[in-house]
């Protein structure tokens, strides 16, 4: 299965900033169990961004990419 490309550079900017500040709070105010969900949320932001595949896009149908015709 090839995955198509479904986010656009807008929305990977947004979650790779989302994704930084999460962490950044996360090693700087949240202990315990919140820290590694924090984490854990950050890493899928971070990841979905750099691979510009999001499966709940793919799910729901979504896209922010630009079609070209």
């Amino acid at each position: 299965m090839i995955k198509t490309a479904n986010i656009g550079t807008a929305d990977r900017v947004i979650r790779i900033l989302i994704g930084i500040a999460l962490a950044a709070y996360a090693y700087a105010n949240l202990a315990g169990p919140w820290s590694s969900v924090a984490y854990a949320v950050a890493g899928v932001l971070v990841v979905t961004a750099l691979m510009r595949f999001c499966p709940a896009y793919r799910l729901v149908g979504a896209s922010t990419c630009k079609v070209s015709r």
